[in-house]
């Protein structure tokens, strides 16, 4: 369906379930912990999970794991915790994650 996310329901709340939220960073370049921001550009993350432009998410917080250079970026997407996951490396989503403020803006702009 145009505008849905699609992806593994299951694994999504099992890993955001497990993350300890204090330990997210609440900053992630132009994106703040509690704000809320519109997907400008859609796209695919890591595991292969497409997010269409047009919803809207709240941000959480962020991980970064240097060994993978894994970017986890946490959200409420439709009332439900998320973990979008990016892997910043060329072959990868490197272009998304240096570049979020294009695929997500906040609301009101």
């Amino acid at each position: 369906m145009p505008g849905d996310i699609k992806r593994d329901d299951h694994y999504r709340k099992v890993k955001c379930q497990s993350m300890n939220k204090k330990n997210l960073n609440k900053k992630y370049g132009h994106l703040k912990a509690g704000l809320s921001y519109r997907i400008a550009k859609s796209f695919r993350d890591y595991d292969h999970n497409v997010y269409d432009e047009g919803k809207v998410l709240k941000f959480c917080g962020s991980s970064f794991l240097p060994y993978d250079a894994g970017l986890s970026l946490f959200c409420l997407l439709n009332n439900q915790e998320t973990q979008i996951r990016l892997q910043v490396l060329p072959e990868e989503q490197e272009e998304i994650a240096h570049n979020l403020d294009q695929y997500l803006v906040p609301v009101g702009e």
